[in-house]
């Protein structure tokens, strides 16, 4: 489990994750080489997973998030095996997750206007397999989007 110290090297990275190692060894009282072992050790179990850089796709220039909730016909027994895959091939697909109840899929899909949304949407979407019935939910506003974990 964590302790103390893990926690406020976490809670740190959370909040400022492009400082250096010097800089955070210091703010949180450490030599870089003991924070280094602690870092190195948080990854070895998983908690830390890498570091990534978070692109701001609106501007790049898309201006279109569409939620999709995708019901697969489940007769078939590889749907999901099916859709899943071919789903993922969609470049514009920014997330996919499964459910259990009557929505099976959600699929979040960017694009750059409700044009190109509609295209991505009848010559992609609706060429995945086994869909029995999609709704889609236009984004309007993220009124919170968090990454941070209350440690």
């Amino acid at each position: 489990m964590l302790d103390d110290l893990d926690r406020r090297i976490l809670r740190n990275l959370q909040g400022a994750p492009a400082q250096s190692l010097p800089d955070l060894a210091d703010h949180l009282g450490l030599t870089v080489s003991r924070l280094s072992r602690r870092l190195e050790k948080l990854r070895e179990n998983g908690v830390v997973k890498g570091t990534r850089a978070v692109i701001d796709w609106v501007a790049l220039g898309y201006a279109v998030e569409v939620s999709l909730r995708v019901t697969l016909d489940k007769t078939n027994p590889r749907a999901f095996d099916e859709f899943i895959p071919a789903a993922r091939e969609i470049p514009e697909v920014l997330e996919i997750q499964t459910f259990l109840g009557q929505v099976d899929v959600r699929l979040s899909v960017i694009a750059r206007d409700m044009p190109h949304y509609q295209a991505i949407y009848r010559e992609r979407i609706l060429q995945l397999p086994n869909i029995a019935d999609i709704e889609a939910l236009m984004h309007v506003a993220k009124i919170k989007t968090s990454m941070g974990l209350p440690l």
